[in-house]
């Protein structure tokens, strides 16, 4: 498996791909998600938003999407992390998000925040993100819609280099 930096055209209809094919987002949310892999190609290195895009041979297989968060000297969102139902199990997610809390650390930040649903389906997701180091900091009941609530994850970083 590979990991790169750089988001190219073909990538915004296989990431698509890779967020419909795992069920878990709705209309709306693929149109943000897809909305932020435009700016950054529109932008490139001036975008707000940071990508890492996974290939096993030459086919994009999952991607995570982050950004510092407006008004902080260290925290960042992570935004987006999804990997293809086809390699779910297989180290592609914690390959993602380490390397994108390496590049993190590496802007000399150190605090890392995702937000996810409290529903059912989310079980695994949010088992995830606890097996790879991160702390429940919020709960929110409802957020989403009656029933689906929004549960806020932290990890603290050790910067590698200042900002």
């Amino acid at each position: 498996m590979e990991i790169r930096s750089t988001v190219k055209v073909a990538d915004r209809q296989a990431l698509e791909r890779v967020l419909r094919a795992t069920g878990f987002f709705n209309d709306e949310e693929l149109s943000v998600a897809l909305e932020l892999v435009s700016e950054r190609l529109a932008e490139g290195e001036g975008s707000h938003y940071r990508f890492l895009v996974a290939e096993e041979g030459g086919r994009v297989v999952g991607y995570a999407c982050w950004g510092p968060i407006l008004g902080t000297l260290a925290s960042v969102d992570l935004y987006w992390i999804a990997v293809d139902p086809a390699e779910q199990g297989k180290g592609v997610g914690k390959a993602l998000l380490e390397a994108a809390e390496a590049q993190i650390a590496g802007e000399g930040r150190s605090r890392v925040y995702i937000e996810t649903s409290s529903r059912a389906q989310y079980v695994p997701t949010r088992a995830f993100y606890l097996r790879c180091g991160y702390t429940i900091v919020a709960e929110l009941e409802d957020f989403y819609a009656p029933g689906d609530g929004k549960v806020m994850f932290l990890k603290v970083l050790h910067p590698t280099a200042q900002a």
